[in-house]
C-alpha cells in the first residue's frame, strides 16, 4: 500500500488505539486491601473510571479526531496530528501518575467504604495494593497514540485533498444562488422605484443576470405610455 492510500489504515489504527484506552478505563486497575476493622469489607477494587476518570474524555476526543481525518484538508490534518500527540501524552502522564500512587488514585473508591475523604485518612486504612495489568495497557495505548500522531504528521502530505467533484458541485451551487439572487422582475423594479431607488441603475440591475429589460415603472416597451392621456391613466392605475 502506498502512502497516498494509507489514510484508511491510519484511521482504523487510530480508532483501535482509542478503543484500547477506553477498554482500559472500564477494567480493574487496583485491588486495595484494608486494615482489619477499618471498614465493613476487607478489599476494595478500583477500576479505571475511579482511578483515571480522564481516560474517557481523552479516548472520545481521539475517536472524534480520527473520524475528522477522513475529510480534513492538509492544514487541518497537521493540527489534528499535533492534537493526537498531545492526547497520547496526556494518557501516558495520567496512567503513570496513577501507578506511582495507587492509593491516591483509588481514594474515591476507598473513601466510599471506609468513610474517609482526606488522603491522609485513606492511607491509614490501607494495608496493601495489588496492581493489575490494565494500567500498563492504558499507558501502552497512550504511547501508541503519540506514535500514531507523529506518523500522521508525516504521511498526511501524500494524502489526497477533498474531492474535486464535491468542490465543483459546491461552486456550481454557489453560482446558481448568486444568479437567483440577482434575477429581477417588474414587481421588484416597482418596489425599488417606490422606495426611491432607480431600478435602471447598473448597481441595482445586473445586466448579466438574464432578466427581461423593463422601464422605470416595470413596464415592457410595448406598454410604455406615449401620450399625456395615457400617462394620466397610468398614474390613476398605480
Amino acid at each position: 500500500m502506498t502512502l497516498r492510500r494509507s489514510r484508511p489504515l491510519v484511521v482504523v489504527a487510530g480508532l483501535l488505539v482509542a478503543g484500547i484506552v477506553m477498554l482500559s478505563w472500564t477494567q480493574t486497575w487496583f485491588t486495595v486491601h484494608l486494615r482489619a476493622g477499618s471498614a465493613v469489607v476487607a478489599t476494595v477494587t478500583a477500576d479505571g473510571s475511579k482511578s483515571v476518570p480522564q481516560y474517557t474524555a481523552l479516548a472520545i476526543a481521539s475517536l472524534a479526531l480520527f473520524l475528522a481525518l477522513t475529510i480534513a484538508g492538509r492544514v487541518v490534518r497537521v493540527v489534528l496530528a499535533v492534537v493526537e500527540v498531545l492526547l497520547g501524552v496526556a494518557v501516558v502522564v495520567t496512567g503513570v501518575s496513577a501507578l506511582r500512587d495507587p492509593v491516591a488514585a483509588a481514594r474515591a473508591a476507598i473513601g466510599e467504604v471506609a468513610g474517609v475523604s482526606d488522603l491522609g485518612g485513606v492511607r491509614r486504612v490501607v494495608s496493601s495494593v495489588d496492581v493489575t495489568a490494565w494500567p500498563a495497557v492504558g499507558i501502552a495505548g497512550g504511547v501508541l497514540a503519540v506514535v500514531l500522531g507523529i506518523v500522521v504528521l508525516f504521511v498526511q502530505r501524500a494524502w489526497p485533498g477533498p474531492s474535486r467533484k464535491y468542490g465543483a458541485a459546491t461552486a456550481g451551487a454557489a453560482a446558481d444562488a448568486r444568479a437567483t439572487a440577482t434575477q429581477r422582475d417588474a414587481v421588484t423594479d416597482w418596489d425599488d422605484l417606490s422606495a426611491g431607488t432607480d431600478p435602471t441603475d447598473p448597481s441595482v440591475v445586473d445586466a448579466g443576470a438574464g432578466s427581461v429589460t423593463v422601464d422605470a415603472v416595470g413596464l415592457d416597451d410595448g406598454d410604455r405610455p406615449t401620450t399625456p392621456e395615457q400617462n394620466e391613466e397610468h398614474r390613476e392605475q398605480h
